[in-house]
């Protein structure tokens, strides 16, 4: 890995580099590049493009109506409110 390409990235990220990281940096992009050279090297022709690595499907649940609380027992646990409604601080 060149020098170089290693300044061109960090200008590129807007970071500073010592001179000691930007060595460092450049042998390890390398090892990275290395290792990503032997995966290119693996026979993946016959292997199937996945869209998601887990095979599940979706559940889907019926859409029941079910009884839930009143807005009297909702609000009781609201610390402000107003009228019906949970009164929270603004936000800007």
């Amino acid at each position: 890995m060149d020098k170089s390409i290693v300044e061109y990235l960090a200008n590129l990220a807007r970071i500073k580099l010592s001179e000691k990281e930007i060595i460092k940096l450049a042998g390890e992009l390398e090892t990275i590049l290395d290792y990503i050279s032997q995966l290119n090297q693996l026979d993946t022709e016959k292997v199937k493009p996945a869209n998601n690595v887990l095979t599940f499907s979706n559940v889907w649940r019926k859409d029941e109506v079910k009884p839930s609380l009143s807005v009297q027992e909702i609000m009781k646990n609201a610390p402000e409110k107003t009228g019906n409604m949970f009164k929270v601080p603004g936000i800007i």
